[in-house]
């Protein structure tokens, strides 16, 4: 399966990317980590392209790892309906005090704009 993971920064792109490679490991999955840039992210851009470069290589996953301009969402569906991927895998989604789910607008925004099978990781 061909997937692209959607990296902004945050501590749940984070964990996303940690789960995103336990898969490609147990699976074999093709990925592309696609960096897009949230302005109040908590690590840059160059922050957490590392970080992913980091993380792959210790896995010993060979994926390719690109920077994405423009606004976050729309790059992140653009990218996946040009390169036709199976899957775009993204992390957020907070819960309420009333356990109802929250969704950031990058998040939202990709679940109902992507053509292609979204996998959201909270």
């Amino acid at each position: 399966m061909n997937v692209l993971l959607g990296l902004e920064g945050s501590d749940e792109s984070v964990k996303t990317l940690e789960t995103t490679i336990e898969r490609v490991q147990a699976v074999g999955d093709e990925l592309t980590v696609a960096i897009v840039k949230k302005p109040e992210s908590e690590r840059s851009v160059e922050e957490v392209h590392e970080l992913a470069r980091e993380r792959l290589s210790v896995a010993g996953i060979d994926a390719e790892v690109i920077r994405l301009e423009g606004d976050p969402g729309s790059a992140l569906v653009d990218y996946a309906e040009r390169e036709a991927v199976d899957q775009l895998v993204i992390g957020g989604g907070t819960r309420s005090p009333m356990g109802k789910v929250r969704l950031g607008p990058i998040t939202e925004f990709v679940l109902l704009n992507a053509t292609t099978t979204v996998k959201l990781v909270r």
